[in-house]
This record gives structure tokens, C-alpha cells and sequence, in this order.
């Protein structure tokens, strides 16, 4: 099972060919993937994003936030904040769900990699297609 990150997602939506993107595709097609409640929350606040596409969105597992989930979010931040690192809200809640289940996230957003330093998230990253 893997997850990805918004940034990904919205590749892989604009048939972006990057490695992501086509990483992505073959999860999906072998039904491994799990949509981060946040990710989704994300990808369905664009307002052009057709329902086809927002309804098959809606219909892909969802990781389980579990009891305390919000406070080991907040502890996860501030661990990486303390390290003197960037640690966006949204990013701190992606990569807290995928340490909570234990999943790989695949992503093209480097940022994720001080989550990575301070607690172990387990990344796929793949460079964007120049």
C-alpha cells in the first residue's frame, strides 16, 4: 500500500508523465492506494475539478484516523519546528497518517523529508519531469 501527497495527485490528474505520476497510475491499478483524509479534503476544494474525477476520488479508501491522531499530529510538528524546519499544518497531517498506518508516501515535495528526519515517514520521492 502506498498514499501521495496532493502535489502528486494533482500531477497525476493533469497527465503529467514524471515518475510520481506514473508510480501513482501503477498503484492504483494494482488497488494500492490509500487517499490521506487531508489529500482529499485538498483535491476536492478545486473548484474545477470535474465530479467524475471528484466522485472516483471520494470512492478510494481512506486512511483511519485513529484516537489521538490530532495530538500526535501537533507532537509531530513541533518536533520538526524545534529542529528549525519547515512544517506546514497540512503537511504535518499527511505525513502523521502515513506513520500512523504505516505507509510509504509518495510525493515530489521535498518538505516532507524534515517529517522524514524528525520521525521516520517512510518517502517515495520522485523528481518532477523537467
Amino acid at each position: 500500500m502506498i498514499a501521495a501527497d496532493t502535489s502528486t495527485w494533482v500531477a497525476y490528474l493533469e497527465g503529467d508523465g514524471a515518475e510520481d505520476a506514473q508510480l501513482l497510475d501503477r498503484a492504483l491499478q494494482d488497488r494500492q492506494v490509500l487517499m490521506v483524509p487531508v489529500v482529499l479534503a485538498e483535491l476536492l476544494s478545486d473548484p474545477k475539478l470535474p465530479p467524475g474525477v471528484a466522485q472516483t476520488l471520494a470512492e478510494l479508501p481512506l486512511i483511519e484516523i485513529r484516537p489521538g491522531y490530532w495530538q500526535r499530529a501537533g507532537v509531530l510538528r513541533a518536533k520538526v519546528l524545534g529542529k528549525g524546519r519547515k512544517a506546514r499544518l497540512g503537511d504535518a497531517l499527511i505525513a502523521r497518517s502515513c506513520i500512523d498506518r504505516g505507509i510509504p508516501l509518495l510525493t515530489r515535495d521535498r518538505d516532507f523529508r524534515a517529517f522524514a528526519d524528525a520521525a521516520g515517514v517512510d518517502l517515495v520521492i520522485a523528481p518532477a519531469k523537467a
